[in-house]
């Protein structure tokens, strides 16, 4: 079992030398995670207040979420590497609660995990609402939405949560997060299945529901551009066209960022489980972590500059042409929020 990076082993030579230049950068990393932390949450800060002030909020739900998520992410990255970056020694009961809840990660990762769950709920409701745009209509409800909302934030912190109280200790004044299993092959399983639900799953919902999203604005595109489409809709056709460019160019690197970014945390937990050596406390850690909070960051401008307007846009566009008796369409109250090329479609 490793020591706290700020425990410096008495060493001569060579091997105290590479001992004192890995705690440089791990403190450095360390103090990056902290920025990128700063960064983030004045970010999603930024964006809850314009949402706010635009009165927005209410129509986009799943999305405030998202970012009210991100944003306890970043402050619980904030107060976890900033205790850490403390080096103070752990005793008594509050040392006891400061490593079951912030020294551990559990919060942190509780939160991370919340916005995992968040963000598959998001590609499954828009999925439903291109997709199946009458079915939606009828039986998506809005306490589902604010249900689903609560389970993210349940099933996020309370797995983690109880999972840092039964594997983490404090020894000698400093806390080992996720170290004590009751046998190699818990802690394996326990590993694989965290990987298996906060990785794979969410790849595999992000690439079915965004696919079958992506196909369907295809199909719909090669119909509006057939030959025997109306000239007056061409303007149109050519808007709809480049919305839909928009999208697969967004959708496809929300998900690969996700995969790339993510995909270095959860290597390293698989190889914490069988290495009792590594820790939560190395350096390495620190800079896996700092990619995935950098995936946050820029996530956060990818959802709402392009994906919060042109996923919105062609979802309205597709239920209006569903009740007109079409493959898709809106409501006639939305049409304010349409772009003008839309109600040209409609007037037509």
């Amino acid at each position: 079992m490793t020591t706290d990076q700020g425990e410096m082993t008495h060493t001569t030579g060579e091997a105290g030398v590479t001992s004192s230049s890995s705690r440089v950068a791990a403190l450095y990393f360390e103090c990056f995670v902290v920025v990128i932390g700063v960064i983030g949450t004045a970010a999603n800060g930024l964006v809850l207040y314009a949402l706010l002030a635009s009165k927005q909020h209410k129509k986009h739900e799943l999305i405030v979420n998202q970012n009210v998520l991100d944003l306890c992410g970043c402050l619980f990255l904030i107060l976890t590497y900033g205790l850490k970056l403390s080096n103070m020694k752990l005793s008594g009961s509050l040392g006891y609660w400061l490593c079951m809840l912030i020294l551990n990660e559990s919060l942190l990762i509780g939160g991370v995990s919340a916005s995992w769950l968040n963000l598959i709920i998001i590609a499954i409701e828009r999925y439903l609402r291109v997709i199946h745009p009458i079915w939606s209509k009828k039986h998506l409800r809005t306490w589902m939405i604010k249900a689903s909302m609560a389970i993210a934030w349940i099933a996020g912190f309370v797995q983690q949560i109880a999972s840092g109280f039964e594997t983490s200790v404090v020894i000698n004044g400093v806390c080992y997060g996720y170290v004590i299993w009751k046998s190699p092959e818990t802690a394996l399983a326990a590993t694989l299945y965290y990987v298996f639900v906060t990785y794979f799953i969410v790849v595999v919902i992000f690439m079915f529901c965004y696919g079958k999203i992506l196909m369907a604005i295809r199909r719909q595109s090669r119909v509006m551009a057939s030959p025997n489409t109306a000239g007056s809709r061409s303007h149109q056709t050519q808007s709809h066209i480049k919305i839909q460019s928009d999208v697969i160019k967004t959708m496809i690197l929300v998900c690969t960022f996700f995969a790339v970014a993510w995909l270095p945390e959860k290597i390293y937990v698989v190889l914490m489980s069988m290495n009792p050596n590594l820790t939560l406390l190395d350096g390495g850690y620190c800079v896996i972590l700092f990619l995935g909070f950098l995936y946050i960051c820029i996530n956060l401008v990818i959802i709402n500059h392009k994906t919060l307007c042109e996923c919105c846009q062609l979802n309205l566009y597709y239920l209006r042409r569903a009740q007109r008796g079409h493959s898709f369409s809106i409501s006639a109250p939305t049409r304010l929020s349409m772009p003008q090329s839309s109600m040209q479609l409609d007037a037509s």
